[in-house]
């Protein structure tokens, strides 16, 4: 009697075998007959039998194969009608084990309606009555401004009125106050012809496409002609448009104008959301952008996640460009589209520019999560700190160290610990340097990484699942020997350097180190940033303490018949140690007795030794020439 399991895999063996091997769409059901998975594929067959013909890696992999009890599929023509049948299945049954794609807000478009006299509004509704309708625009107040600015230039009714030629000749319309401060010229009473007014909506519907240049040249052209009639005010208004329309061209030209019709896509990959970034290419000028946010349930490629977020966003955006700047090769083709990778010149500077948008929704997305639910602000963090530096662990525990000394005096060391991303004060160390003698910042940071990290080891205390020390390539080989070397233990290790202005400049990992791509802005990079101040303000607070303590203390402590009273007693009046001990008998006669002035002499006279206490036998201190 064959199991359940035995029969599923049997029924599926036989189901891959009848599968095709033409370009379709596949869904995969479970026992219950729901859709959990839908599929594109080149080759049906192929694609189809790679979930079952290895080991899968991926945990939720793993699950949705185990789930899979029955496989249907559809046949197309072309990559094309694949990618686009698998994104409309994906939207209307969202499948468990699909990315999300989460863009699922209605954008408003700009429309010019269909009308004798058009208006032009903003609009989230689009029907199908012969009205014409730009977008959509993700960036809602990049859609005012233009709109605001098509209005200022052209002023176009705003009224809801249904005029028309014979009840405008009729007289039936009147005024209202917009025609009173110059922002409409009236076409209610006859004072705009059709005409006139049409010539405005045809240069608007070029502008909102993109075509600048060509209403710049139509209206160069009408302001030659009036300046030739000399109808002087009317070249002048001419003038003022192209004023307007020059400054507006030169704030949205990113590129060299050249480059007249391409669209953009970039993609940051993260940990379990991708983020692509489109824009829209017309004559050198950005006309729109739009950021899709994707949540990933699988093992995606950024191949496949590109793919389906061209598919979705084209759909959502018309486009007419024949050219499609990416990263990378996509994982299809689309009919009469080239993709073209740039290498270098002004499309490699428009793939950045898409990059950088891409990265900043993300960090405004991790602000918002911020607000909203710190602590999984923080995880979301750790969770890129260890895809980046691709970490086996999540990096819960970290530990900075750094350590401070004044030309050798006072030698001390501090070690900070940031748990999910939080200071945990209760594990902050302090250390006093035993065995290095002079300004030695490598030896020093030697003694402190051995003595926390053999401590933790006999203790069997949890290590952290990442170090990092105050320092460039110098001190990361300092801890990777007491860390591998000497101790065998197994800790990630990275550096923070600093600049001239003592701030976190970049970030380094590895050996040999290198600098990790982490940008300023980035919230990770704070983060780091963070830890590096917070290990320094406590080194420094504990050197200046001690530094304190040992300036007042330690030579009058020694001397019979000075207690605490004469101690502070000294100090307020001469201010240090340097100036009592020039200090004449008489002057410190009035606060010591003259019995003990000779002693008090003598063990000023005297250098203060200090000796501190041995490490352990197992610990020898050994130098380390940084490369």
């Amino acid at each position: 009697m064959k199991s359940k399991e035995e029969q599923r895999l049997e029924s599926i063996r036989e189901q891959l075998a009848t599968l095709p091997t033409n370009p379709g769409v596949y869904q995969y059901f479970d026992k219950n007959n729901t859709l959990i998975y839908v599929g594109k594929a080149k080759n049906l067959k192929r694609r189809v039998s790679s979930y079952f013909n290895k080991e899968q890696t991926h945990p939720k992999t793993k699950v949705l194969v185990s789930k899979i009890v029955t496989i249907k599929h559809f046949i197309v023509e072309s990559e094309q009608d694949a990618l686009l049948l698998e994104n409309n299945l994906i939207k209307k049954y969202k499948p468990r084990y699909n990315v999300l794609l989460k863009d699922d807000k209605t954008y408003p478009w700009i429309v010019i309606k269909n009308e004798p006299f058009p208006r032009i509004f903003l609009t989230r509704h689009l029907i199908k009555n012969g009205s014409q309708y730009f977008g959509p625009y993700a960036n809602v107040k990049m859609a005012k401004n233009l709109l605001g600015f098509v209005k200022q230039l052209y002023k176009p009714r705003t009224c809801a009125l249904a005029l028309n030629s014979n009840d405008i000749e009729k007289g039936k319309f009147n005024v209202c106050l917009e025609y009173h401060i110059k922002n409409c010229y009236g076409p209610c009473i006859g004072k705009q012809s059709q005409e006139e007014y049409a010539i405005s909506i045809s240069e608007i519907r070029d502008i909102l496409k993109g075509n600048i240049g060509e209403v710049i040249k139509i209206l160069k052209e009408r302001m030659q002609q009036y300046a030739s009639e000399m109808k002087y005010e009317a070249a002048g208004e001419i003038k003022e448009q192209l004023d307007e329309l020059t400054r507006y061209q030169s704030h949205s030209t990113v590129v060299n104008p050249t480059i007249t019709n391409v669209d953009v896509y970039s993609i940051l990959d993260d940990i379990d959301t991708a983020y692509v970034n489109f824009l829209k290419v017309v004559n050198g000028a950005i006309v729109q952008l739009h950021t899709l946010e994707i949540r990933k349930q699988l093992d995606e490629t950024p191949e496949e996640l590109l793919s389906l977020a061209i598919t979705e966003i084209r759909q959502n955006i018309p486009s007419t460009s024949k050219e499609i700047i990416v990263p990378f090769e996509p994982d299809f083709q689309l009919d009469g589209i080239t993709f073209h990778i740039p290498q270098r010149g002004e499309k490699l500077n428009l793939l950045k520019l898409s990059e950088q948008n891409a990265h900043l929704y993300k960090v405004e997305k991790l602000k918002q999560l911020k607000q909203l639910d710190p602590e999984r602000h923080n995880i979301k963090l750790l969770e890129s700190l260890q895809k980046i530096l691709q970490l086996t662990e999540l990096p819960r525990n970290i530990e900075c160290f750094d350590n401070s000394n004044i030309q050798g005096a006072y030698p001390v060391a501090a070690m900070v610990r940031f748990t999910d991303g939080k200071p945990n004060k209760s594990e902050y160390r302090k250390y006093n340097i035993k065995t290095v003698q002079g300004p030695d910042d490598y030896a020093s940071m030697e003694e402190v990484i051995f003595r926390r990290y053999k401590r933790l080891s006999e203790e069997g205390q949890e290590f952290p699942q990442l170090l990092i020390v105050d320092g460039g390539e110098g001190q990361m080989e300092i801890a990777r020997h007491v860390i591998q070397d000497l101790l065998n233990l197994d800790i990630p290790i990275a550096g923070l350097a600093k600049d001239r202005k003592h701030r976190t400049h970049e970030i380094l990992y590895g050996f040999p180190p290198k600098v990790v791509g982490i940008k300023p802005n980035d919230p990770l990079f704070h983060l780091m940033e963070r830890i590096q101040d917070e290990v320094h303000r406590f080194t420094i607070f504990y050197h200046r303490e001690l530094r304190s303590k040992g300036s007042i203390s330690s030579v009058l402590d020694n001397i019979e018949g000075i207690g605490t009273k004469r101690k502070k007693q000294l100090i307020k009046k001469f201010g240090s140690i340097s100036k009592i001990k020039n200090a004449s008998i008489d002057e410190l006669s009035e606060i010591i007795p003259s019995l003990y002035i000779r002693m008090y002499t003598d063990i000023l006279d005297l250098r203060l030794d200090y000796s501190p206490d041995l490490l352990e036998e197992a610990w020898t201190p050994t130098i380390i020439t940084a490369r």
